[in-house]
């Protein structure tokens, strides 16, 4: 499948450069697949599309403020670090830029109280290995000077770190948040909740394999970088009974999506800790959800693959026109679709 199929035209100004100030009053588009028929609501609205029995499936990954701002020690140049994930001890797999000339031995001065040392490169995943020494807890230290790692289509600096945030964000872990989470707020999920709709949630850390973009000229040539997700044993026995009884699962969000596809066995959800590397494209057969809320992804981009083999290829991107021609808010902090 040629990777130019899932280009779609975007005008300037129609990427969300910040929240709305009330997060459930983004639009939300309603895509029935089965009747093949659009609504153009908000999404507060979205209580009126769930039903009692219903289950509500969400992330609770926490993103960690990664993104670093530093200088060589020897020659004050300035580089930019983000944080992949934690090796082993005090190292890291980072991406730096510029990148061209750093090398083994350079160190980075971040603070007072951090710096980091280049000690390799896994040339493999295009990462530096880095050393973080810090003068107190290193994750004290990042919480003060590292900031939200915001995607670089968001040129407008955040005022809060917490506006790049869930309402429920709780386990630590990721480097891009859950967006499609973004437009819950705490009231409108009590509401949900009062209506009758079971609410759960897993842990999957969003990492490279979420939000790298696709290289490859042929979708199914594309190779996801792995995400550890956990799912409870409890919450894992929640879904299963609702498998069980035919409820309707709805997922919030790729990376739930992608977490309750993984651990599907025999149309049974497997608790624990896993890795997932699960690249769900058109053609996909889908076990455990049957609606989906999600947000309006890049072109060419993994979520925009999930959301085209959930709602069907054209139907979702004659969907992503119709939203264009609507002028909705597109990408991380933009408005929302439910696909049922």
């Amino acid at each position: 499948m040629d990777i130019k199929v899932f280009d779609y035209d975007l005008p300037p100004g129609y990427i969300a450069q910040e929240p709305l100030a009330k997060r459930d009053h983004s639009q939300l588009m309603v895509l029935d697949r089965e009747k093949d028929v659009i609504e153009h609501r908000k999404f507060y609205d979205i209580i009126n599309f769930l039903k009692t029995g219903d289950l509500l499936v969400l992330n609770n990954s926490k993103v960690l403020p990664v993104r670093l701002l530093g200088r060589k020690k020897n020659s004050g140049g300035h580089v930019e670090v983000l944080l992949i994930s934690r090796n082993i001890d005090n190292q890291w797999k980072v991406l730096l830029k510029p990148g061209k000339r750093i090398h083994p031995g350079v160190v980075i001065l971040f603070s007072p109280q951090l710096e980091g040392e280049v000690v390799g490169k896994d040339e493999q995943e295009g990462m530096y290995l880095m050393n973080m020494r810090a003068e107190e807890d290193f994750y004290e230290v990042l919480y003060k000077i590292g900031k939200m790692p915001t995607p670089p289509y968001i040129k407008k600096d955040l005022t809060k770190s917490s506006l790049y945030q869930t309402v429920y964000a709780l386990n630590e872990g990721s480097i891009a948040a859950p967006t499609a989470g973004f437009h819950f707020t705490k009231e409108l999920l009590d509401d949900i909740g009062k209506k009758g709709v079971k609410i759960v949630f897993l842990t999957l850390h969003i990492g490279r394999g979420t939000f790298e973009m696709m290289r490859t000229s042929q979708v199914e040539n594309h190779k996801m970088k792995s995400e550890i997700y956990t799912i409870s044993s409890e919450n894992a026995a929640i879904i299963n009974q609702a498998i069980q009884e035919k409820r309707r699962i709805i997922g919030v969000g790729t990376s739930v999506t992608r977490a309750l596809e993984s651990s599907a066995v025999q149309k049974q959800i497997k608790a624990g800790t896993f890795w997932t590397d699960l690249f769900i494209y058109p053609g996909y057969q889908f076990q455990i959800i049957q609606a989906l809320i999600t947000n309006f992804h890049l072109p060419r981009s993994t979520p925009l693959m999930l959301a085209s083999a959930f709602a069907g290829k054209e139907k979702l991107l004659n969907a992503y026109r119709i939203a264009v021609q609507n002028k909705y808010r597109f990408y991380s902090f933009g408005d929302a679709m439910f696909i049922k």
